[in-house]
């Protein structure tokens, strides 16, 4: 079955013995065939068939399972790649696991899909510049950050099945009060005929918004055209020239070519083929958008002429007098190995809407944004409702509505849940800018800690200050760059398989914690100076922690190093606007203000060694990147006169050394008040009763001062301990962290 929409995207005894073979080698062409020319209901019919013969070659299911994904039956699908990979390894198929992994992600399971795109990343790693490689490493990324989506607030719909029929639509646009759009419509065939043929194809419609649902969209029979398929269709900027696409099937390989047609009082007339400019020969050339870039009329298309990186690109070229084309150039900031098609213009917020497989994605094809201001911004993920685990393009706005296309599941469909494409409409209480993702301080901090990393005794090695100028982004930058020492140094021993799965190991590392944690430093730190430009007097609570290498006192002071490290990235970012909340200066009154909370190595995996000598495992392992960190663990949102600030000790760990057993030990802690009002402490919490914790006083004035003692009884315990009491006042919700430390000698 030919369908236009996949095609314009995805450039994708004895005797008996003798009988079955010879039924087997004529399922197996018939197959063939009629996955050629499109039609994989049949091709998947005559797999079954061959199957029933013989169930157990990796290539009949193999191919099976590349027809269920053409037919997009991704369920299926997943099925039967997972039983080619379990037979073959990638041995006789290579792109089976990162196939699995495809549609997994493409069934919602991000959690099986994440696993098995490591795997991928693992098998492929012998050709790092290859396609395998990139895409599952890409799509580690991506499940990454879909798994963090949420759902969007607005319902989602399909049109009335008036338009949306069972077979495919794809919208394309408003105007004059009709809807625009292509239809691959077969009214008179039954689920149980052959429907390859001439008159199965996509064409235009149009259908009054006002009666949607009461009656049948009305053929653009102007733009028909005998044994050929139209859609994708755009108007001019002064909506006197419609372009379109138009493609034939020159022996079940479908060209392309874009199309425009003369447009007035609702006719369309003096349709002509662009020049070969746009139209390349030998390429596919299809879905137009018309763009103003600065006073400039701007064609943007889709196309796998030459200079395309992936599959489809976009492209674009000035169009002059309205007849003339300028040099075709590639959009090489949005374009990628993949796929990237669809791309509609918003001209009141001017931004391009397209649809990528490349990108941060929770699927196949995903609606991405990307703002122009001079040239194109990075792409950004409208996320769901919009997108889904299915294929989500044709993005456009109109009025108080947003439309796109989807195969997503509650679609109408002729075969299977996922086959077919319908058109959805997402309605706003009011006319929207374009969705970004909003999300409050109050709202991010859900989704703490944000987790920043920091190779081995960095900021200022070797020193025992406390403080550090050090910018963190500096530090990350240096860290990351520092990628194949680690991989070679944590490898060192190792040969063959073992050798590559310890690269990947530190690879992934730096993937999914170091460079994860610089990512959602970004979005929050953008969250953060929204609240601030509002008023809001912000405290943040930074937890800093260090792999057990060095002595504990070092790694306290280290621990604070890499907490001012945080503060000084904030301090100057873009040109200090966060300077003057921090310095409490601002003339809205926002402060942001910080409780450190340095843990040193009393909270680090006792399984990371503190080896000077084993430096492969006590500073280039996994294990021991994971302790070198620091986390923004709270966001509290100061009212005046209601919520103090934290308590601060002069000391917050004090070691005692060797303690003698059965003996009890006494050590004291002074706490201040660093509030501009006094304040009420309430007594001391302690986890066990092996401490016991006394205040001098409870009541403090600004600025003043008390002596916490706590009492120690070692009776119960052997070798090194660490044990704390924490202390607050009354009107906050973070407390402080004294620990005493020491090894139990009998």
């Amino acid at each position: 079955m030919p369908r236009l929409y996949l095609i314009l995207f995805l450039v994708f005894g004895c005797s008996a013995h003798s009988f079955s073979q010879s039924e087997l080698s004529k399922y197996l062409k018939y197959a063939e065939e009629q996955f050629q020319k499109g039609d994989y209901y049949y091709s998947l019919d005559y797999y079954q068939k061959a199957m029933a013969i013989d169930s157990n070659s990796v290539d009949i299911l193999w191919n099976y399972a590349e027809t269920l994904r053409a037919y997009k039956d991704y369920k299926k699908a997943e099925y039967y790649y997972e039983k080619v990979y379990k037979r073959e390894e990638t041995l006789i198929h290579p792109a089976s696991l990162l196939q699995l992994g495809l549609m997994q992600k493409q069934n919602g399971k991000y959690e099986e899909a994440l696993e098995t795109f490591k795997k991928a990343k693992k098998k492929y790693a012998k050709d790092k510049k290859g396609y395998f490689y990139q895409k599952s490493r890409r799509e580690i990324e991506s499940c990454l950050w879909a798994k963090e989506q949420f759902e969007g607030k607005y319902p989602i719909a399909p049109l009335a099945s008036t338009v949306n029929s069972e077979d495919a639509e794809f919208g394309h646009m408003v105007l004059d009060g009709k809807l625009i759009f292509s239809s691959l419509k077969a009214d008179s065939i039954s689920s149980n005929e052959e429907v390859y043929s001439n008159i199965y194809r996509t064409l235009l419609y149009q259908q009054d918004l006002t009666n949607m649902g009461k009656e049948k969209p009305e053929l653009i029979e102007s733009l028909y055209f005998d044994n050929m398929s139209a859609g994708n269709g755009v108007f001019s900027l002064d909506s006197s020239r419609y372009y379109f696409s138009l493609c034939a099937d020159d022996s079940h390989q479908y060209r392309c070519k874009i199309m425009v047609a003369q447009y007035r009082n609702g006719k369309w007339f003096g349709v002509d083929s662009l020049g070969s400019i746009i139209n390349e020969s030998g390429s596919n050339t299809t879905m137009p958008a018309i763009a103003d870039w600065d006073g400039k009329e701007i064609l943007i298309f889709a196309s796998d002429r030459n200079g395309t990186e992936g599959g489809l690109d976009l492209w674009y070229s000035e169009i002059k007098n309205g007849n003339q084309y300028g040099k075709v150039r590639n959009i090489k900031s949005l374009n990628s190995l993949d796929n990237e098609i669809s791309p509609w213009w918003d001209k009141r917020t001017k931004t391009l809407y397209f649809s990528s497989s490349w990108c941060d994605g929770m699927g196949g094809l995903d609606i991405f944004s990307s703002q122009y201001e001079e040239k194109l911004g990075e792409p950004f993920n409208l996320g769901l409702p919009y997108n889904s685990p299915a294929n989500d393009l044709y993005f456009f706005i109109d009025a108080n509505n947003h439309y796109l296309t989807s195969n997503r599941l509650g679609v109408n469909y002729s075969k299977n849940p996922t086959c077919c494409s319908d058109i959805f409409k997402i309605e706003f209480p009011e006319i929207e800018p374009p969705i970004t993702k909003e999300e409050t301080l109050a709202e991010l901090s859900k989704r703490l800690p944000v987790t920043l990393y920091f190779h081995n005794d960095v900021p200022n090695p070797r020193s025992a200050l406390p403080t550090s100028e050090v910018d963190y982004i500096n530090s990350y930058i240096e860290y990351r760059e520092m990628l194949d020492k680690y991989q070679n140094e944590y490898s060192t021993g190792l040969t063959g398989e073992k050798s590559d799965d310890a690269k990947e190991d530190i690879e992934s590392f730096f993937i999914e914690y170091v460079d994860q944690g610089v990512k959602d430093l970004n979005q929050f730190r953008d969250l953060l100076f929204d609240e601030l430009s509002k008023g809001a007097k912000i405290n943040l609570t930074i937890k800093g922690f260090a792999s057990p290498l060095a002595k504990s006192d070092y790694n306290v002071n280290l621990t604070k190093r890499r907490i001012a490290s945080l503060v000084n990235y904030l301090n100057a970012y873009e040109g200090d606007i966060f300077k003057e909340y921090i310095a409490q200066t601002a003339v809205n009154g926002g402060k942001l203000t910080f409780t450190e909370v340095p843990f040193g190595e009393y909270t680090a995996n006792t399984l990371v060694s503190d080896n000077l000598n084993d430096q492969k495992n006590s500073v280039y392992s996994r294990a021991a990147g994971l302790e070198r960190k620091i986390e923004i663990q709270s966001v509290q949102f100061i009212k005046d006169s209601i919520v103090d600030l934290p308590l601060t000790a002069k000391e917050n760990i004090i070691d005692l050394g060797i303690i003698t057993k059965n003996k009890k030990v006494e050590v004291s802690y002074t706490v201040t008040n660093t509030n501009d009002h006094s304040i009420e402490i309430v007594p001391p919490r302690s986890p066990c009763d092996c401490s016991v914790a006394d205040l001098e006083k409870s009541t403090l004035l600004p600025g003043e001062s008390t002596i916490v003692k706590v009492v120690f009884d070692p009776t119960n315990y052997d070798g090194k301990v660490v044990k704390s009491v924490y202390l607050k006042s009354k009107n906050s919700e973070e407390e402080i962290r004294l620990v005493l430390t020491g090894t139990i000698h009998l």
